[in-house]
């Protein structure tokens, strides 16, 4: 855990790009962060928002897909892409049966 936070407080891997990504949007860079905080917030505590629902929205994964392939220079978005494949079988069925899975190499 140590080694991580020094990565994150001291600048590692990919710390230039983000900062690139800040400066040319910084609406989507803040949403991103915004969107790692809830998917961490949510596997933390499942009981939260529980609901009669489970699917109460629908995303359309080709532009994620498509947002995620553009962004994989920065660490924010390789962590929320890992997180998604990890934790949701819809994306992970979708990234899988794409056949461009090279772009997000």
């Amino acid at each position: 855990a140590a080694g991580l936070w020094t990565v994150f407080t001291l600048g590692g891997v990919g710390s230039k790009a983000s900062a690139q990504m800040e400066q040319c949007s910084p609406l989507a860079s803040q949403s991103l962060l915004l969107l790692l905080t809830l998917f961490y917030f949510f596997i933390s505590d499942n009981t939260a928002f529980s609901s009669s629902n489970p699917h109460a929205f629908q995303i359309n994964f080709n532009s994620l897909y498509t947002a995620l392939c553009d962004q994989q220079k920065s660490d924010q978005a390789t962590l929320l892409l890992y997180m998604l494949l990890h934790q949701n079988s819809n994306v992970r069925t979708y990234v899988l049966a794409r056949t461009d899975i090279e772009n997000l190499v």
